[in-house]
């Protein structure tokens, strides 16, 4: 999950980069145009940012080189698009930390747990479109796990919990705030 997310960091920067350089570009030549152009990426993620609370007892988690969150986005007129991600660890079993996070989740709609990409149990989509894999709703990427994760929002903008449970003695977890543009080949979700 953690090289996922970091992955999914770097080349979603170097992209959005790419991207705002040159909307920054064709905005500078009408900048009376109305136009606004937003861009950032820092390591300024946290559990509050993302809307939900730390785990009781967890710390902060550094892998190697790279921080223990990042927040990355980029505004222009209507595209809108968000990624913060910050990583924790605990001595506590996964069981625990999913349902530790399921009552906080549910503030933003109904709360789908995933393994895999694939759901468990009896729910696989929320009542607002949201899946275990965002292309089966019709995105041209997929936001899915390669492990176990809880989410909850909408297909547009959702918050997900994923557990890193690779390492013996310890459960380590992402807590993860994600907005997509919508597809604008739909009705706004």
């Amino acid at each position: 999950m953690f090289r996922r997310i970091w992955l999914f960091f770097a080349s979603s920067a170097i992209t959005l980069l790419a991207v705002g350089t040159f909307f920054s570009s064709a905005i500078s030549l009408g900048q009376n145009s109305g136009t606004n152009l937003e861009f950032h990426a820092n390591s300024h993620a946290s559990a509050a940012r993302i809307g939900l609370p730390v785990y009781p007892g967890a710390t902060l988690y550094k892998d190697g080189d790279n921080d223990s969150g990042g927040d990355l986005g980029l505004n222009v007129g209507d595209f809108h698009f968000s990624l913060m991600a910050v990583n924790y660890e605990t001595k506590n079993s996964p069981e625990q930390v999913l349902n530790f996070y399921r009552k906080p989740l549910s503030h933003y709609g109904q709360v789908l747990e995933c393994d895999h990409g694939k759901p468990v149990g009896s729910l696989a989509v929320t009542s607002s479109g949201l899946t275990c894999d965002q292309k089966d709703s019709g995105d041209t990427a997929s936001y899915s796990s390669s492990g176990r994760e809880i989410r909850a929002g909408s297909p547009n903008k959702f918050r997900i919990v994923g557990i890193d449970d690779s390492h013996s003695g310890s459960t380590r977890f992402a807590l993860v705030y994600l907005e997509v543009p919508k597809d604008s080949n739909k009705k706004a979700q």
